[in-house]
């Protein structure tokens, strides 16, 4: 694992998405930024960090054959491996926000970004990047509903141990992919599902609210809410949130 440290980038995603364009870049090669100052979310959002106090930084993965049409199995594997890697550094209750938030009750600890590059049918290669907050215990009130690992339980974090984790468990997961073990992953991903069969309060990208409950992930990556009169209706990344 080739891991590469910076002390102040505007993103890791676009350092590392230049790097691959450049260079020829090892597979699982990692940025890691000590302060970034742009950070990106899901659709342009943004994602702040307090510097030398939390994790921030992408991968580089490379596919021999992974076809565009299993991509929202990649979501589930690299999902997996922060959940995993969280839950066994702290042993919290967390669960996964569809698409690929973790979340500590209703509260946000970690953001994914995957941004793949495409070739006819399939998936060449993908930059993930993970925004974890772990040492940080302050956050600007503009932001709510976010926690970090010290918050949670207390206790320091080394984030160089934690990095290397979080890669470890990533690896074993993108090797669940290539082995094309979907059923597995998304069984997995299904189980700890924030809000699954349990029934919430939505908001569609209209303002219109209504009842449902999360049932499961469409064979195009949608999510799937059943409503109250038992038809499922499918929503992407921002056309649904909760009210």
């Amino acid at each position: 694992m080739k891991i590469i440290k910076l002390n102040a980038i505007d993103s890791t995603n676009s350092f590392l998405k230049e790097m691959v364009t450049d260079s020829v870049v090892e597979n699982f090669t990692v940025v890691v930024a000590e302060s970034q100052v742009n950070g990106r979310g899901q659709q342009d959002s943004v994602w702040l960090s307090e510097p030398f106090k939390n994790l921030t930084f992408s991968v580089y993965i490379s596919f021999k054959n992974f076809k565009i049409q299993h991509k929202k199995n990649l979501l589930f594997a690299v999902s997996l491996a922060v959940y995993g890697a969280v839950k066994e550094a702290t042993n919290l209750q967390i669960s996964i926000k569809w698409p690929n938030d973790i979340l500590s009750g209703n509260k946000k600890i970690c953001g994914i970004l995957v941004e793949n590059s495409i070739q006819k049918d399939k998936i060449r290669h993908s930059v993930v990047g993970i925004g974890l907050n772990v040492n940080q215990t302050n956050f600007s009130e503009a932001i709510y509903k976010v926690s970090s690992l010290k918050l949670l339980t207390q206790k320091n974090y080394d984030l160089d141990a934690l990095l290397k984790v979080i890669v470890s468990k990533l690896k074993e997961r993108i090797n669940q992919l290539e082995n094309k073990q979907f059923e597995q992953l998304e069984g997995e991903y299904l189980k700890v599902l924030h809000k699954k069969n349990t029934p919430a309060m939505y908001k569609d990208s209209k303002g219109v609210l209504f009842m449902g409950f999360i049932s499961g992930i469409s064979k195009d990556g949608l999510l799937q809410i059943k409503l109250e009169d038992e038809t499922i209706r499918e929503f992407g990344i921002k056309e649904v949130s909760f009210a």
